[in-house]
């Protein structure tokens, strides 16, 4: 059964970067493609980027994101990255990493248990 770790949160001031990593154990990481999310107290779970299985050719990024944020993988260390650059205060929330539990698929129904971000102004 796969698992996934988020890790690479933290406090980070207004303007600067973090790189949160999400290592995944139980199967062939390279058939699945993988995303991120993010949730916000009372709110629902948004999307913020997927890669694509293999080779990850085929990124997509949320509007509010893209630019900024970039998403990636490396299969050999079996771990998922999400670059996150010029942080602002709103991006403060949860981020959790997410999968498929089948292949060459998007659909997201595995996921991690989250990494707090928090951006000061």
């Amino acid at each position: 059964q796969v698992q996934l770790v988020e890790s690479g949160g933290g406090l980070v001031q207004a303007g600067g970067s973090l790189r949160l990593s999400c290592a995944a154990s139980g199967r062939t990481f390279s058939n699945y493609a993988m995303a991120w999310f993010r949730q916000a107290p009372g709110k629902g779970r948004e999307f913020v980027a997927s890669i694509s299985w293999s080779g990850g050719s085929t990124t997509s990024y949320s509007v509010s994101v893209k630019g900024r944020f970039a998403i990636s993988r490396h299969n050999a260390k079996n771990t998922a990255y999400l670059q996150m650059n010029s942080l602002k205060p709103k991006n403060t929330t949860i981020y959790y990493c997410a999968t498929s539990c089948q292949m060459h698929r998007y659909e997201y129904n595995v996921w991690g248990q989250g990494t707090q971000v928090t951006v000061s102004s």
